[in-house]
């Protein structure tokens, strides 16, 4: 957050998740493969992927917005190989699904070439598997290794590439084990009567009619296949809060897959996502100045009602690594500290929460060991004791170590307890990926964080979570970003969207308040949006955050006038 107003500056970066993978290897005989049982499968078995080598084109594979295709080069084996390119926010997986042997052992394998290339067999019932290769110029071997679980009638592999790298090429796909099922059999027809159930905050009751001949029912979320089941029931967990999604189910044997049901859509119910003390579900943070820059000075009781979370701005470093302090500014007008003590009271007994900021635009306090981790924790909390807080925000704007931030802010919550509010308000450059540090230390903190206040200001142009370009001042630069903290794993009432409270308050970046409430509507309902529309909606999404309550009450009140009453209505 500006002291004074800066110049922004115009970044531009590609987005990237975290690349992980993870290998769950079976034991191996040295004349084969053991199954479950005892039994042995010895290299004759049959290859249980229909057209491993796309001979027949695309043929019992399925390529994620329409990203596959066949070429007659490169190719390693026969006439044709798969070749599949990523796009925006698709990572170009084409899969099948198998029909397998519960409590079984597979050997699943590919020849592949490209950037980022990805096999792997979901749905296993055990632990699903992948492996990748960061690069490869030539045709290389991937191989990986799966049992069944002791319902699992099938399973899904897949080759998939990675946002923002070229295509990727695919070729002589095996699946070696067991068969489940009779081949003879007839694909069975789509499963009707799909229902939905109970849903709790971080999961959805899925219901279906049976389908005859079917051995198993695989189930997709927003397109993607998530589980496989034996019966006419699942239930979908690990979804974020007040967030509405898709379901659709097929049923399968060994012969193949039928076609998709019809969708039905599901919402999570609301929940808090983590910390929060008495943060109302939807909510306006403002930033409070501890100093005179040319805005309207306030004294603290004289924030406007319509902001629920207050960031005093800003805590001092205080020269030890870690430690933070705060020291009133005269320029207030405050005739003691004690006065400002009570006014925080004052809030408080009006249902507000108020937090002490750590950083802004000069701010500098250094956590990179465990040290100064524990300061800063003990710091932080020797002036919520104080003065009253109800907890921190990290406004660090010169980078952050993740490890120990973590460690500092978790430390913070063992001393404060449940009620203690975590606020972050990183710019735009620092929740571009996962692997960045702030992201990762809201992630890692995500149990006990309230909300990250992003600053969609100072910024310039950003990539969207569909990978499109976008600049600041507009509802899509709005959507686009928050789509990625939401999808990147935040709940929506961890998400906030940070705005300046006038073209004063910010370098650059202002929107009018109507495009702010545009976008929340955008993500909260699916209305108002502009050329980008998020594939799904966010109900719970937390709210707005702006710099400054006092640039607020220079321009009349107009930004929290108008924001304020929209957020509460959400």
């Amino acid at each position: 957050m500006d002291r004074a107003p800066r110049i922004p500056s115009t970044r531009l970066r590609r987005r990237f998740g975290r690349l992980t993978s993870t290998l769950a290897a079976t034991a191996l005989a040295a004349t084969g493969l053991v199954l479950a049982g005892g039994s042995t499968a010895g290299a004759a078995d049959p290859n249980l992927a229909q057209n491993p080598g796309y001979e027949s084109g695309l043929s019992g594979w399925t390529c994620s917005a329409a990203s596959g295709t066949t070429v007659t080069s490169p190719v390693h084996g026969g006439s044709a190989a798969l070749k599949a390119t990523p796009a925006g926010s698709d990572n170009a997986q084409c899969a099948q699904t198998v029909a397998v042997k519960p409590n079984s052992s597979y050997s699943l394998s590919a020849w592949v070439q490209g950037s980022y290339v990805y096999l792997g067999a979901s749905g296993t019932g055990t632990t699903d598997v992948s492996t990748w290769t960061p690069s490869t110029s030539g045709w290389q071997q991937l191989t990986t290794n799966f049992t069944t679980g002791a319902s699992t009638t099938s399973v899904t592999v897949y080759t998939h590439g990675w946002y923002g790298q070229p295509a990727y090429y695919a070729d002589d796909i095996s699946l070696t084990g067991p068969g489940g099922g009779n081949p003879g059999d007839p694909v069975p027809g789509a499963p009707s009567g799909l229902r939905t159930g109970t849903a709790t905050s971080s999961s959805i009751a899925l219901s279906w009619n049976a389908v005859s001949g079917a051995t198993g029912y695989n189930v997709y979320r927003d397109g993607t296949r998530v589980q496989a089941v034996s019966g006419t029931s699942a239930t979908v967990t690990g979804l974020a809060a007040a967030t509405s999604y898709q379901f659709q189910v097929t049923a399968v044997n060994a012969t193949g897959e039928s076609p998709k049901s019809s969708a039905v859509t599901g919402t999570t119910t609301s929940g808090s996502g983590g910390g929060g003390g008495s943060v109302p579900q939807h909510a306006v943070t403002g930033y409070w100045q501890n100093f005179d820059n040319g805005a309207t000075v306030q004294k603290l009781r004289d924030v406007q009602d319509q902001y629920d979370i207050i960031a005093v701005a800003f805590a001092d470093a205080t020269g030890t690594p870690g430690g933070v302090g705060f020291t009133l500014d005269p320029a207030l007008g405050y005739g003691s500290e004690q006065q400002f003590k009570d006014d925080i009271k004052a809030k408080q007994a009006a249902g507000k929460s108020v937090v002490i900021s750590i950083g802004g635009q000069n701010g500098t306090v250094s956590v990179n060991d465990s040290t100064s981790a524990n300061t800063f924790a003990s710091s932080v909390y020797a002036l919520m004791r104080e003065y009253g807080f109800d907890g921190v925000d990290i406004d660090l704007e010169n980078g952050l170590n993740a490890t120990y931030m973590t460690q500092a802010l978790r430390s913070l919550s063992a001393k404060a307890g449940s009620k203690l509010v975590i606020t972050m308000a990183p710019q735009t450059i620092d929740m571009q990926s996962t692997s960045n540090a702030y992201f990762q230390t809201a992630l890692n903190i995500k149990d006990i964080l309230t909300v990250v206040n992003m600053q969609y200001y100072n910024s310039g142009s950003m990539l969207g979570c569909d990978g499109k370009v976008y600049s600041q001042g507009s509802v899509d630069f709005l959507t686009s970003l928050a789509c990625i903290q939401l999808e990147g794993g935040l709940n929506p009432p961890q998400v906030g969207l940070g705005l300046p409270a006038s073209t004063r308050g910010a370098g650059s970046g202002y929107v009018a308040p109507s495009v702010v409430n545009n976008a929340l509507d955008c993500l909260a309902r699916g209305t108002n949006c502009g050329s980008f529309k998020p594939s799904k909606t966010y109900p719970g999404i937390r709210g707005a955050m702006t710099w400054s309550t006092n640039w607020d009450a220079a321009s009349g009140n107009a930004w929290s006038k108008a924001v304020g009453p929209h957020v509460h209505g959400l």
